[in-house]
Order: C-alpha cells, then sequence, then structure tokens
C-alpha cells in the first residue's frame, strides 16, 4: 500500500473491521512502537514500513546533527525494517539508528491521539506542558533549566565537598601522628638507594681493597707488569713505523693507553688509602635502614620516594583542613546565589504560566461549550513547591461538568467522551499558538453526535489550517468537513482476505457519507442528505 495524505484535513473511513487499525499499526511502527510479527501477512519475507515527511518547518538540524545522520532540511524519511526471524532494524534517511532515537524524532512529526491518548490529560507534567506551550515559554524555559543545572551542580559539588572534609576530620589525629612520624626523621629523596650503597661498600671493604690492591700490582709492581711491558712495546713501536709507513699511528695509541693505565693506577691507589672500614658508620647505617624500612612495611610501599609523596599528601589533606571553612563557605554563597538565580527565573515562568492559565480556562470553556459540555466549569490550579527541573509550580486541572459540582481532578470527574472532547479543545487551543506535529484522530468522536460532531469536525478543520489533520471516524458529520477522504475496505479471495486504502473522489465521497447516513442501503435521499452535508461543512 502506497499513501499520500495530503496538507489540510484528511478523513479516513471504513466500516468496522474493515483494516483501519492495520494502518495504524503500520504508522505505529515508525513511531518506534514494539513489532508484533504476529500482524504481518507472511512471515517469511521482510516486511518494510517507510514514510516521507515534511520537516521544513521544525527545528530538528541539531539533533541531527548530534547523531551523525545526513539532514535534508525539507524532508525526512523514516524507515522500519522487520526480518523473518523477528528482528526489527530502524533507518532515518537510510542511516541505522536505534529505536530509542527513531522515537524520539518521529514523536516530535506524528502525533496518534486515540481514547488511550486520554489518560495523558490527567498526567501533571503534560498539564504543565500545555500551560509553557501557550505561554510560549520555550526561551523562558531552556534559562531557567540552565540556572537550575548550575545549582544543582553546585549543591552536588558542596556535598560532595562536605563529605570529603566529614571524612578527613575523622581521620585528623590518624594523620598527624602520621605525618609527625615521617617528618620525625627527615627523609631525603633517593636515601634509601644511596645508604643501601654505603652499606654494601662497608660491609663488603676487605673484599673491595684486596681487589684494588691485586688490580694496582698487576698495572705497576715489577719485576713484569703492565704499565712497564705496554711502555717498551710503545718504544719499539716508534722504530718499526719508520720501517713500515702503513702501521704509522700504533706508538701514538699506545702511548694513550698507557698515560690511561697509569691514572688507572693512580686512582686505584688513591681509593685504597681513602677506604677505610668503619664499624660505628656501618650501625648507623644499619639503624638508619632499618627505620627506613619499618615505614615502608608500614605504609606498603617500596621506597622513600613514595614515603615522601605519602607525606606531602597527608600535609595536603591537612592543609586542606586548615582552608576548608573558607572554601566551604565560598561554595555556600555560591550556591546561594545561583539558587536565588534559579528561583528569580522560577517566578517569571511562574507569572507566565498563570496569566496563560487564565486565558486558556476562559478559551477551553467557551471551546468546549460548542461541543455540548456547555456546564463545563475549569480551573488550572497552582501550588508552589521546592525547585525542580521544571521550576517551582506544580499545576493540577481541575473540571466539573455539572452545574454546581465541586471541581476535581480529571481523573475523578470525566468520562471517556467528555475527556475526549475537551482534549480536542485544548489540542485546537495549543494549535493556535505553536507547531505541533501531525495529528492522527483515531475516533476521538466516538460517543457524540448531531451538532456536537459537526462541530467536532469543525475543530479538526480549524487545527488544519494550521498543521496537517488526519482523522479515523465513524461519523458522517465529521467526515463532511474533511478536504481530502482515503477509503478503507477489504476483499476476500478463495483463500485470502487483503485490506486496501484509496483515495475518494468528489462524487466517491458523496457515496461514502451516504453510507454513513444510511448504512448499506443507500438511497436517493442519503445521497442528497450527504451533499448537503458537505456542501454547508466546506
Amino acid at each position: 500500500m502506497d499513501i499520500d495524505f495530503g496538507t489540510g484535513f484528511t478523513i479516513i473511513t471504513g466500516e468496522t473491521g474493515a483494516g483501519k487499525s492495520i494502518v495504524l499499526g503500520a504508522l505505529s511502527l515508525i513511531l518506534g512502537e514494539r513489532a508484533d510479527a504476529k500482524s504481518l501477512r507472511n512471515s517469511d519475507k521482510k516486511t518494510i514500513v517507510e514514510a516521507t515527511l515534511d520537516i521544513s518547518n521544525y527545528q530538528l538540524k541539531s539533533i541531527f546533527e548530534e547523531s551523525d545522520i545526513d539532514y535534508d532540511e525539507q524532508e525526512c524519511i523514516l524507515r522500519r525494517e522487520l526480518s523473518p526471524n523477528g528482528r526489527s532494524r530502524a533507518f532515518i534517511n537510510d542511516s541505522p539508528v536505534s529505536l530509542a532515537l527513531l522515537r524520539d524524532i518521529a514523536t516530535r512529526l506524528v502525533d496518534i491521539h486515540s481514547q488511550h491518548s486520554n489518560m495523558l490529560l490527567s498526567s501533571p507534567h503534560f498539564q504543565l506542558d500545555i500551560i509553557d506551550s501557550l505561554a510560549l515559554n520555550s526561551i523562558l524555559k531552556d534559562r531557567y533549566n540552565s540556572e537550575y543545572r548550575d545549582y544543582k551542580s553546585t549543591e552536588e559539588k558542596l556535598n560532595r565537598l562536605d563529605e570529603e572534609l566529614s571524612n578527613a576530620r575523622a581521620e585528623e589525629d590518624y594523620m598527624r601522628f602520621q605525618l609527625e612520624q615521617l617528618q620525625s626523621i627527615h627523609l631525603k629523596k633517593d636515601e634509601d638507594v644511596m645508604l643501601e650503597a654505603e652499606q654494601n661498600k662497608l660491609s663488603n671493604i676487605t673484599e673491595i681493597k684486596q681487589n684494588l690492591w691485586e688490580a694496582e700490582h698487576l698495572l705497576s709492581d715489577e719485576p713484569v707488569s703492565i704499565i712497564d711491558n705496554l711502555k717498551n712495546a710503545a718504544s719499539r713501536l716508534v722504530s718499526v713505523e719508520q720501517m713500515l709507513p702503513e702501521l704509522q699511528g700504533l706508538a701514538q695509541r699506545a702511548e694513550a693507553s698507557l698515560i690511561e693505565l697509569k691514572d688507572i693506577a693512580a686512582t686505584i691507589s688513591s681509593s685504597q688509602e681513602t677506604l677505610q672500614f668503619d664499624p660505628a658508620q656501618l650501625q648507623q647505617i644499619d639503624d638508619r635502614l632499618n627505620e627506613i624500612y619499618s615505614l615502608l612495611r608500614k605504609h606498603q610501599v617500596q621506597s622513600v620516594n613514595e614515603l615522601l609523596d605519602i607525606q606531602h599528601s597527608f600535609e595536603a589533606k591537612l592543609n586542606a583542613l586548615t582552608n576548608s571553612d573558607t572554601e566551604l563557605q565560598q561554595l555556600r554563597d555560591l550556591l546561594e546565589q545561583r539558587r536565588n538565580k534559579a528561583i528569580s527565573t522560577a517566578k517569571e515562568l511562574s507569572h507566565t504560566r498563570k496569566d496563560a492559565a487564565i486565558k486558556f480556562e476562559k478559551s477551553l470553556a467557551d471551546m468546549a461549550a460548542k461541543l455540548g459540555l456547555s456546564n463545563l466549569q475549569f480551573k488550572v490550579a497552582f501550588n508552589e513547591t521546592e525547585l525542580s527541573p521544571t521550576g517551582q509550580d506544580a499545576v493540577e486541572f481541575r473540571m466539573a461538568f455539572n452545574k454546581k459540582q465541586t471541581l476535581m481532578p480529571v481523573k475523578d470527574t470525566a468520562s471517556g467522551g467528555e475527556i475526549s472532547r475537551v482534549m480536542l479543545c485544548i489540542k485546537a487551543i495549543v494549535a493556535q499558538h505553536v507547531k505541533l506535529p501531525t495529528i492522527i484522530f483515531d475516533e476521538v468522536d466516538t460517543g457524540v453526535s448531531g451538532d456536537t460532531a459537526s462541530r467536532m469536525g469543525e475543530m479538526m478543520g480549524d487545527i488544519s489550517k494550521n498543521i496537517q489533520v488526519i482523522a479515523i471516524t465513524h461519523l458522517p458529520q465529521v467526515a463532511a468537513h474533511g478536504q481530502h477522504h482515503l477509503k478503507v475496505y477489504k476483499t476476500d479471495s478463495i483463500d485470502s482476505t487483503v485490506t486496501h486504502m484509496v483515495a475518494l473522489n468528489d462524487e466517491q465521497r458523496i457515496l461514502e457519507i451516504a453510507r454513513m447516513l444510511s448504512g448499506k442501503n443507500v438511497d436517493e435521499a442519503a445521497i442528497e442528505n450527504a451533499k448537503s452535508l458537505v456542501k454547508q461543512n466546506q
């Protein structure tokens, strides 16, 4: 099935069971509703539902860019695919997306309003959204939301700091004891490494001196020493170089090595003189290292440098405690400042909402009277609350549908038919102020007839001057107001039943409305009645 709903007001009619719910089911898939494989005619084939929507009047560019989806300022294509294995995939402009993102974008563009949707009218959040829409509070709400986030983030920071300082104060005595213990031994960077090297030298001094003496003996002592032998070799190389030019430079290299060896021998000799075994010094080093090792084990670290890090950490935490009162007070002052700023904007919001509510109460009562609810009493009650993401207002729609009846919350007062008419009035009022999505009314005229039905159709027609409206109806009085008329019907073959939807021309439309007026037996009187009904409502 390929359907063009057209602009303005489109009517969908058909006998009960013809398949109007199948069309709504397909649209629901586009809106991100749960897919049910049982509704598919052929479960062995992939099923595709695709909708092309005009988005030129909607500000959606930022959502598309944030979600990395190709953006066309004129149209958006939504697609849902159901595979034979039961899996579902969603696409926006041919880009695969999550079902949540499909739902987020689609519900900004299409609103299916049914008897079930009337429960929304009891929702405080929905009620506040209506008032904000009528008050044109979009910019003011954005400002408040920013201020409220600043306030809450400061509050969280203050609470976090307060908790950290409380924990630190509980450990303050213990930290001071640990810090004093670390400070008392005056640790120096890399001290453990240097002490261990000195300890190793003193502990092995006899072996060190023995090896140095032997090295010096090999280099310098008579009768045969490396230095003397190298000196003789250099002398002979001088003579050879005069006869073998290709060996030029060897004598010089030998003499350079001789100078290096003499320096090594002198350094060894000097080192032997300075090396002295000092038992007292070794004991001091051992004691110092034992003290350091004890602290390493206690703090479960491997080096003096890590101990110094712990020491600095204790110092920083204790310094923070010393300065904590100042920091806490600064945060408290900032919190109070941001709270007052948010409260000021919340009061602005509240003022605009109350002004809009007064106008809304009158408009709704006047409009509802045209739909047979002449005794409707309606009041928007405001209660001040603590700061919240929506401000400081809790609103409640209170109604009474009969004279001298006490106004009560919506959920406690109205029948389904009454709520349908009230919701239609609300949609009509809101549509005069803000750009709504396409609205699909699914038999919201159930329970009404005659002049009231005609007025409901008129109201839907008024809404369609601003947005696209699609109404599924059984009432000829509503159908007569449509600009386009689609009929749903089904045909039977030997082994199957198929639902169809067709656009009716003017003549077919008259016949369909006549059928709705008289039933299956459409006579000339019904046709004339249908013509008259269409003529007076166009």
